[in-house]
Formats: structure tokens, C-alpha cells, sequence
């Protein structure tokens, strides 16, 4: 909208910077910004920007699938291995007891 009311569009992208808080964008901004200084093509830095994001995505991604086996241990130790105990030890259990008092 800036662009639309006359604001140059290096000034508009550092506005658009200013007011927010989002690193992947502010890095984008700042990549536009260049790219208009240096008169590099706007599709490569958007391609290596695509990449970068790209990336990170698939880090967080990773971190995450990292955390899910931790997460994942107290409900496998405390719900899980019991029941699976009872259901295959119990019926030997009964039988010894059975055994044990005749």
C-alpha cells in the first residue's frame, strides 16, 4: 500500500520490517532491499530465500521428530508396559497361585 501512495519500495519493505517481528521475514526484507540496491534479479533471491526457508523448515522438523521419543516415555512406561505385564504375566500368575494353594 505504501508503494501505492508514492513511498519508494526499499523504504516500504524497511516499514514493513519496523513493524514486525517475524526473523524469516525481516531477512527476506532485508534480501529484497539488497536486491534492489545491486540490482541482483528479484526470482534468485526469491529462489535462495525459498531455499533457506526450505531448510529451516525441515531443521524444525527434525527437532521436533527428536522430542517425540522423550515425550513418548512416560506414557509408554507408566500405561502401556503395566498392561502389557498384566496380560502376559497374569495368566501364569493365576496358574501359579492356583498351583500354590492345592
Amino acid at each position: 500500500q505504501e508503494v501505492q501512495i508514492g513511498v519508494g519500495r526499499a523504504d516500504a519493505f524497511r516499514h514493513l520490517g519496523e513493524r514486525t517481528d517475524v526473523p524469516e521475514l525481516r531477512a527476506f526484507i532485508l534480501s529484497m532491499i539488497q536486491a534492489e540496491l545491486f540490482g541482483v534479479s528479484i526470482a534468485n533471491v526469491l529462489r535462495a530465500q525459498s531455499r533457506e526457508l526450505r531448510v529451516k523448515r525441515r531443521q524444525r522438523a527434525e527437532e521436533t521428530a527428536q522430542k517425540v521419543p522423550v515425550k513418548l516415555l512416560f506414557p509408554t512406561i507408566f500405561l502401556i508396559l503395566p498392561a502389557m505385564f498384566i496380560v502376559l504375566l497374569g495368566p501364569g500368575a493365576i496358574r501359579v497361585y492356583e498351583t500354590l494353594i492345592r
